[in-house]
């Protein structure tokens, strides 16, 4: 096979992968100093062909005790608190619940998330405190039309369906999103969030997103070869006789 029909096969190799291959739920921005309010947006890709986006359920670590939703058209939300066993107390007030899950519920016409679209539900969010250092995971489970439901509760960074994360920086910090890998703990560091208790336990894969985009690498890395090599040749039969 000549360099260029070589070419032109890995060329036609490379637009064959999905095109979601890197699309997973995450949260924007994704570092947070601890004890700060922030607005995040929880940002949900559609990537099941033929259906679509029907129920979003996010569960949250513990730490939450303010959150507020914003109306986004033909969604509904639901925030579930839990009780506290222990009370907290900040200033005179007395808190005595948490936030331990948000879930999104389509109702149409408006907002309908279709395979290669996204969504973003925005929230306005008070991070807990005591928590530097530690990346939060909010595990979720999104529900399609056609019945079918992706747990997005991983914690690898390289999962195949990782949950979105958060990481938690010192008080006082910036806030800011991290681009390339999503958020997640620096080396010998562990997530504090804990898997939805309704969402069945996955097991953690290297394959898919991580899979795809290596392939993606080295069919750059054999094309650059094979361009290198072809401008070396056409040079040495270009070259003057001594």
């Amino acid at each position: 096979m000549t360099a260029k029909r070589l070419a032109l096969a890995l060329v036609t190799g490379a637009l064959l992968l999905p095109a979601s291959a890197d699309a997973h739920i995450s949260l924007h921005p994704n570092t947070i100093p601890e004890g700060a309010f922030a607005t995040v947006d929880v940002r949900v890709p559609g990537e099941v062909e033929g259906a679509y986006a029907t129920k979003v359920d996010m569960k949250l670590p513990s730490g939450f005790t303010g959150v507020n939703t914003s109306n986004v058209p033909g969604w509904n939300v639901n925030v579930v608190e839990t009780k506290l066993a222990t009370p907290l107390k900040e200033g005179s007030e007395t808190i005595d619940s948490e936030i331990s899950q948000i879930i999104w519920t389509w109702v149409g016409p408006l907002g309908k998330v279709s395979n290669g679209q996204f969504i973003n539900f925005p929230l306005s969010i008070a991070m807990p405190k005591n928590v530097a250092g530690q990346a939060l995971l909010f595990p979720t489970v999104e529900t399609y039309s056609n019945g079918q439901a992706v747990h997005w509760i991983e914690s690898g960074l390289t999962s195949e369906h990782p949950a979105p994360r958060v990481n938690m920086t010192a008080a006082g910090g910036v806030i800011e999103d991290v681009a390339g890998h999503e958020a997640g703990p620096a080396a010998g560091q562990t997530g504090a969030g804990t898997v939805a208790a309704t969402a069945a336990t996955s097991t953690q894969s290297t394959s898919g997103a991580s899979k795809g985009l290596g392939i993606a690498a080295l069919l750059i890395g054999a094309l650059g070869l094979i361009a290198g090599l072809a401008a070396l040749a056409a040079a040495r039969r270009n070259k003057p006789a001594a």
